[in-house]
């Protein structure tokens, strides 16, 4: 049993996280929901399209302008409690790897700190356990943040993902964040290149077997660029490939751009499965 928020979510039961950037220089939409209006509507829109969870992040995952902890806490806190307000219901994950940042959010309602970085600042974990809200606790192959990776090898990269996604799970529920509210992410493309993530996906199985819910953020990455030779605008077959291949494998949690076509297909693998019956089941009947 996963246990977010409010909520909480069977085994087989998938779940996709909305992103939504407070940042003026994305990736993907460079700067779309900078502003908080636009902003807003995106976390209306996630939800009336099936989102669970909205993930609030105040400062892009590659290299650029410096965004301190005061900045990224001005982009992102007032925002957190305006969506509590807003949304009550909705599961609220900041993406941080800064204590500060973790504090300041759960202070307003956060539910998960979403540490992509691999636990670089230690104390981010302990913010999650004094506050009782959740923790992802990714693989990042040691990288700073805000760096790409450069001629980076492991042995196994598998066995590289285990080790530290594990070590920072079963350290965060010693400091006291509850169990049922850790999830344990790969860490695409982070600290890895195209062929490490392909295989992370590859054997995703692997990270399911150990009982922590699994998330994935696929959404769009250079890894689904490069294996496709695709520029950003045109990843969303590639991103939804491998988000049916991963969700066949077992992950649970979807960090995603876009929610419609994410909930389509986690919803067709699913029944594909036997977890979910069709929604309607006429033919052959009628």
């Amino acid at each position: 049993m996963l246990r977010l928020g409010r909520r909480e979510f069977d085994t087989h039961e998938p779940v996709i996280m909305a992103i939504v950037n407070r940042t003026p220089d994305s990736f993907y939409d460079q700067g779309a929901t900078f502003r908080d209006e636009p902003a807003l509507a995106r976390v209306e829109q996630a939800v009336a399209e099936g989102a669970a969870i909205i993930d609030i992040g105040g400062v892009k995952a590659g290299p650029g302008e410096e965004v301190t902890a005061e900045e990224e806490a001005r982009r992102t806190v007032g925002f957190v409690a305006e969506v509590r307000r807003r949304f009550p219901d909705v599961i609220i994950s900041v993406d941080t790897w800064r204590h500060e940042v973790g504090e300041a959010v759960c202070e307003v309602g956060a539910d998960l700190l979403n540490d992509a970085w691999g636990g670089v600042d230690p104390r981010l974990a302990e913010v999650a356990a004094r506050y009782g809200v959740g923790l992802v606790c990714t693989h990042a192959g040691g990288a700073e943040p805000r760096t790409r990776p450069h001629r980076v090898a492991y042995d196994d990269v598998m066995a590289d993902i285990l080790r530290v996604t594990l070590g920072l799970a079963e350290r965060a529920v010693e400091l006291g964040v509850p169990r049922e509210s850790v999830l344990i992410d790969p860490g695409h493309d982070f600290g890895k290149n195209t062929r490490h993530s392909l295989e992370a996906t590859r054997r995703l199985g692997e990270m399911v077997s150990t009982g922590w819910p699994v998330l994935v953020s696929l959404s769009n990455k250079d890894f689904v660029g490069e294996t496709l030779d695709k520029p950003v605008k045109e990843r969303v077959v590639g991103t939804l490939a491998t988000t049916a291949v991963s969700a066949w494998l077992g992950a649970q949690v979807y960090r995603v751009h876009e929610v419609a076509e994410t909930r389509q297909v986690l919803d067709m693998v699913a029944s594909i499965a036997g977890h979910r019956p069709p929604a309607v089941g006429r033919r052959g009947l009628a």
